[in-house]
């Protein structure tokens, strides 16, 4: 073993302790999958990431990224909080305005927005679900069918079943069976939409409520996804549920206040973007 530099950061949050906490290990050179799983797990966050010289021409820097459960090939909280780590590291992107990082899933450009940073949501695919699975799914929810409004498989990497439903209300009031979207061996991400607020004022405030159910994975519930949010994004913008710029709130119901920035730009291209803050600086024996 020997000593690591070490970060934890609370995303998408400005203020510590109402996000979502990432654990960041800035050298992993070396380290076995083994050796970063078992860390994963002892640190019982729902991601922890382990920084890497990058392999591909381009990147600034590479990223592994798991789960208690197993590796992950992308995910947008460990994106924006490894960024954020290694900037505050001392890291130095190649070039003006943008950070590109390495990870399993490919090449996520980053960019920095005044206090937040943003990554462009990686290339998603969608496909409608089984019928059997969705009931499957809203039994274990506790919603009936008339409250699931849209529901799509997402694929960014990360696989994701989004539900729309009804209103931020019912997203809320869910109380699921988690042993049961565990033996599904889906994770669920659910939202709702604002319906009392126009476009005009979406960006002041949240117009999107979000929750992410990841039993599967070893997460019940996820206080702020960023995977989850850049697929509802790309999904629901495109089917016209929601304006091309909008603030989801997630993490209510942990007693967090998680805040995600989407935007698309004028060439499709759909930004996830929040603030990151650190909470603790050190060294791990690895």
């Amino acid at each position: 073993m020997k000593q690591r530099p070490f970060k934890q950061i609370d995303v998408f949050t400005g203020v510590p302790y109402r996000g979502n906490p990432l654990a960041v290990v800035l050298d992993g050179s070396g380290l076995s999958d083994e050796q970063m799983q078992h860390f994963a797990q002892w640190t019982n966050l729902s991601e922890t990431t382990f920084l890497l010289p990058p392999t591909e021409p381009g990147a600034d820097y590479r990223v592994r990224i798991f789960t208690p459960g197993g590796e992950l090939p992308f995910a947008g909280h460990p994106t924006l909080g490894s960024c954020h780590a290694w900037l505050e590291n001392g890291g130095k992107p190649k070039g003006r305005n943008v950070i590109v990082q390495e990870c399993k899933q490919g090449l996520v450009r980053i960019r920095a927005d005044g206090t937040r940073q943003a990554f462009a949501a990686p290339p998603m695919k969608r496909s409608a679900p089984s019928p059997a699975v969705l009931a499957q799914v809203a039994s274990a929810l506790g919603v009936s069918a008339q409250q699931v409004v849209a529901a799509q498989l997402l694929d960014n990497g990360p696989v994701w079943l989004g539900l729309l439903l009804d209103s931020p209300q019912t997203v809320l009031k869910l109380s699921p069976s988690h042993l049961e979207l565990k033996n599904l061996g889906q994770k669920v991400g659910v939202a709702g939409i604002q319906q009392a607020q126009g476009a005009s004022n979406s960006i002041a405030k949240p117009l999107l409520e979000v929750r992410a159910f990841a039993a599967p994975v070893g997460i019940n519930e996820d206080p702020v996804t960023g995977s989850l949010n850049a697929s509802l994004a790309q999904w629901l913008i495109e089917e016209g549920h929601l304006p091309p710029a909008y603030v989801a709130a997630q993490g209510t119901c942990m007693e967090r206040a998680g805040r995600v920035h989407i935007e698309r730009d004028d060439n499709g291209q759909v930004w996830v973007g929040g603030e990151s803050v650190t909470c603790i600086t050190g060294t791990v024996a690895l």
